[in-house]
């Protein structure tokens, strides 16, 4: 809309200014001229005065519920917005204008690495809300079979955490106040399924869900609001999966699933008996998804345009159905619905995972074939650079990682960057290497290029300001900074009107890039999150 008024004041202006001239040098025809710019100028008004109603019926629709598709075909005045691409003609497309994509050295070649790991952990801390001491159900030197029970939650014991792969049980690690950190297994060489009989998908939902439950797939569901293992009991409003990572050095999900069709459609039929409502595929609207996910049945598709956070199902979902009130919603990752699907036409927990290997700091990379939870030095044995931080997930919203430790269960991405350890003199008053920013100070941020980052937050924590930078980079009807310090006063109220129920860390990842200030602004979001939890 801020493009339309600024047509409109030139408009304006050049009108005036042409009758000023005009008038001065006496030219005939002055007053047609005179005419045709006035015309001008008021047919793009109501123009602008027409897209501006559009745009509020479509958010008052919006918060009542109502389903207004904002496609190709949809009537409506576009005149100065981008053009929906080829490949999304017909569909329904969103454009999303906020955002920012930080480019760095070291993305994934489409390509096989020859790396392998020999050990395996599940994590009980990768689950929110987990009792911090779960209940074990194996010994050091128990021999078990991808599929077997590990551990169960002890307020919860009908949901299963089950092994990645077949192997030995060679520790069980504990952390701070004697909780249980990991549960690690030495794979075997050729890997042993424990064999399950698939539940019939005609048959009930609750025959549905006791098996997922014993199989241990439904701990890869996460619900929405809080990311937590959804309740057995409760029926998600929707359901949703996004088809495109748009983080940093992001895996590449269209060569992932590249020849897995099957197996996807069927994780998607058994998700569509699970829910009352949709579910949703969030596809990318830059590039052509693979067939996998267009040709895909029993689903809405809803095509997403614009910078970081498109790919990130909690934009994706405020931008579809929004959560709103007492909802819940489930959301997964694509290589977890191929489990899923594998669980029902191999009858066996398949927890295989393409990993991208990414960053600047290895000597080449690519994508390694490996399972859930793999170690991370074994992965990057021989590539990474002496000395570099290696992190589980994007350099947003990734976890930190030495090589002794283990992959987070949701991450198919392992970034690997400088360490930041040099003190930089005067910072950014005086020229330096290009550094990626949302700040236009460096002449490189007017540039499109490929950044070397580090670890350097290029400052300390500072006072908590208003900026309004946060807005800027996150593509939602969400206003960040209201809410953190709503979060901050315990103020249950205000959260909760500010819309904290929509969000997840990686949702103000980039937020916290942005910050002036320095403030963790996901480690606060999460604080928000369990205080609310614990007093619902």
């Amino acid at each position: 809309m801020k493009t339309n008024t600024l047509y409109l004041f030139f408009i304006a202006i050049l009108m005036l200014s042409s009758e000023a001239l005009l008038a001065q040098s006496g030219a005939s025809g002055s007053s047609l001229v005179s005419w045709a710019l006035w015309a001008t100028a008021i047919i793009l008004f109501f123009v602008i005065l027409i897209a501006v109603g559009d745009n509020l019926i479509g958010i008052e629709a919006q918060k009542a519920g109502v389903d207004m598709k904002e496609d190709s075909s949809s009537p409506g005045f576009k005149l100065f917005g981008p053009k929906v691409p080829d490949f999304a003609e017909g569909k329904s497309v969103k454009f999303l204008k906020k955002g920012h994509d930080i480019k760095l050295t070291g993305v994934a070649e489409k390509r096989l690495l020859n790396a392998s790991a020999t050990r395996y952990a599940v994590q009980p801390k990768n689950y929110v809300g987990m009792s911090p001491i779960p209940k074990v159900t194996v010994e050091v030197g128990d021999e078990v079979k991808a599929g077997d029970v590990l551990f169960f939650d002890k307020k919860r014991p009908n949901v299963k955490y089950v092994a990645p792969v077949s192997g030995e049980i060679v520790a069980v690690n504990r952390a701070e106040k004697r909780s249980i950190k990991e549960v690690v297994i030495l794979a075997d060489r050729d890997i042993q399924y424990k064999s399950f009989q698939p539940a019939d998908l005609n048959g009930s939902r609750e025959d549905l869900v006791n098996f997922l439950l014993e199989s241990g797939a439904w701990s890869l569901i996460r619900q929405r609001p809080f990311d937590v293992v959804p309740d057995p009991a409760e029926t998600p409003k929707n359901i949703f999966i996004s088809t495109f990572d748009s983080a940093p050095l992001a895996p590449d999900l269209d060569f992932v699933v590249e020849g897995k069709g099957a197996a996807f459609q069927k994780g998607l039929d058994v998700l569509g008996k699970l829910t009352t409502g949709s579910v949703y595929l969030g596809l990318n609207g830059k590039k052509a998804p693979s067939s996998v996910f267009t040709n895909a049945k029993g689903v809405k598709q809803t095509y997403f345009h614009g910078k970081h956070p498109a790919g990130n199902v909690g934009v994706q979902i405020h931008h579809t159905a929004p959560i709103s009130g007492s909802d819940k919603v489930w959301v997964l990752g694509v290589q977890d619905v191929l489990t899923i699907g594998k669980l029902f036409t191999e009858g066996k927990f398949d927890a295989s995972r393409m990993v991208a290997v990414t960053g600047g700091e290895l000597a080449e990379t690519g994508y390694v074939k490996t399972y859930i939870g793999a170690n991370v030095g074994d992965l990057l044995k021989g590539n990474a650079a002496d000395g570099a931080r290696l992190i589980s997930g994007d350099v947003l919203s990734g976890k930190s990682k030495t090589s002794e430790e283990f992959l987070n269960i949701h991450d198919d991405q392992i970034t690997t960057i400088k360490e930041g350890k040099e003190y930089e003199m005067f910072g950014w008053l005086i020229p330096t290497t290009a550094r990626p920013s949302t700040s236009q100070t460096f002449l490189s941020g007017l540039m499109d290029i490929t950044y070397e980052a580090n670890t350097n937050t290029h400052g300390e924590k500072r006072a908590f300001v208003v900026t309004g930078q946060y807005e800027q980079v996150l593509p939602m009807d969400i206003y960040p900074q209201h809410l953190m310090k709503a979060i901050l006063a315990n103020d249950i109220e205000r959260m909760e009107g500010l819309g904290i129920t929509e969000l997840s860390e990686e949702d103000i990842a980039l937020c916290e890039f942005a910050c002036t200030s320095k403030q963790p602004l996901q480690k606060i979001l999460r604080e928000g999150l369990e205080y609310m939890r614990e007093q619902s």
